[in-house]
């Protein structure tokens, strides 16, 4: 039996699946027998392309969602927006769930349906940078990655030829390269708002590298395991409290860096100062709305405030769009970072949103997406 609280090290069963998964394959496991058993109609995943390029995909297929497993650091796609309207399962980055959580209060998405199988996540990397990174860093041709995993601070490349390297992420972020500035001050690593928290961290001697540490945060997680037992898809064990330790040392220490990277990242500016910042850093947008297509916790489509008030004939020195954007999301931002990746101005729009939302959400002791207990402090949306 699986209980809420369990801390359990687990794998799949499948000798195929757990050698291709990231920590064992558990997580693929679980989603192919959410759909295998009917627990869910579709799963959502990431089907790979190569190293550096995935496509999400929603599927009814037990065999596609066996040929997603994988890890795949550096694509960080935000996966929340492909669970609207499914009885669905899907794996998830901390902020994914947070998304998750974010678009149910606005009763986009059915909780009650959406199972969310959570990933451990130290930080995600832009597919452009992290092939830059690779030739000038590390001297790899990057289509020689057959394989990447972070460990003891490092971020390791596997090759074709079976060789390794690994370079200090601390050394790639002083260089420019490594995780999106966004992930480098995020202090949510393990997906506790999520239904199951997996991940690699805890997972010691015998199954390092071969098993998934997993922890059950409510009954959604013991139905999605307890159906992967049943199923024949996984084996679990209770965590020891030397890896529970571990999980909880690695984590800590994710967390102190996340916040002493904000203080670096998201640096004071004077009051007199603030208003040419803002204007400076806004000038070069051509209003082409790719921030608010890609957000994941923009639930407004086209009643949108933002789109609404706005007009290309306005001169004024900052557009409303994104006045009103700056106001609106301040109790749902959860700074993914997905709008700075696709903005094609290179206009820092997550650090200029996070300087906003978090101050706020603090001052309220609000984190957006943790759970469904308290409401947005703006508004509820209901539909």
């Amino acid at each position: 039996m699986v209980a809420v609280g369990d801390m359990l090290v687990g794998y799949a069963t499948d000798e195929d699946v757990r050698k291709r998964g990231a920590s064992g394959g558990l997580v693929t496991a679980v989603l192919a027998a959410a759909l295998e058993k009917g627990l869910v109609e579709d799963v959502v995943v990431m089907k790979h392309i190569n190293e550096f390029e995935a496509v999400p995909i929603i599927t009814d297929d037990v065999d596609e969602v066996l040929a997603s497993t994988g890890s795949l650091h550096s694509v960080p796609v935000n996966l929340a927006k492909y669970a609207k309207g499914r009885k669905v399962a899907m794996p998830a980055k901390p902020c994914d769930a947070q998304a998750v959580i974010e678009q149910s209060k606005r009763n986009m998405i059915d909780l009650d349906t959406t199972y969310i199988v959570g990933l451990n996540c130290g930080g995600s990397m832009h597919p452009v940078v992290t092939k830059k990174m690779l030739a000038e860093m590390y001297d790899i041709d990057p289509d020689d990655v057959v394989g990447e995993e972070i460990e003891k601070g490092k971020l390791i490349f596997k090759t074709k030829d079976g060789q390794e390297k690994g370079i200090p992420i601390d050394e790639l972020e002083e260089a420019g390269f490594g995780r999106r500035e966004s992930c480098r001050f995020c202090t949510i690593k393990i997906p506790v708002n999520a239904d199951l928290a997996c991940g690699n961290w805890g997972v010691i001697g015998d199954l390092a590298g071969s098993a998934t540490f997993c922890q059950v945060m409510n009954d959604k997680g013991v139905k999605l395991l307890e159906n992967a037992i049943d199923a024949g898809r996984i084996e679990v064990q209770p965590a020891s409290d030397k890896a529970i330790a571990i999980r909880e040392k690695v984590n800590n220490a994710m967390v102190n860096l996340g916040n002493t990277l904000e203080e670096k990242i998201i640096t004071e500016i004077p009051d007199e100062e603030r208003l040419q910042y803002y204007l400076g850093q806004m000038e070069n947008c051509i209003d082409c709305g790719a921030c608010k297509e890609v957000c994941p916790v923009c639930s407004c489509d086209e009643d949108s405030k933002c789109t609404m008030f706005h007009s290309l004939a306005d001169d004024y020195k900052m557009s409303m769009y994104h006045l009103v954007r700056l106001l609106h999301l301040t109790d749902s931002c959860i700074a993914c970072g997905q709008c700075s990746d696709v903005c094609p101005s290179d206009i820092p729009i997550t650090i200029l949103q996070s300087r906003f939302a978090i101050p706020a959400q603090r001052k309220r002791n609000y984190q957006p997406g943790m759970n469904l207990d308290r409401p947005p402090f703006f508004e509820v949306m209901v539909k």
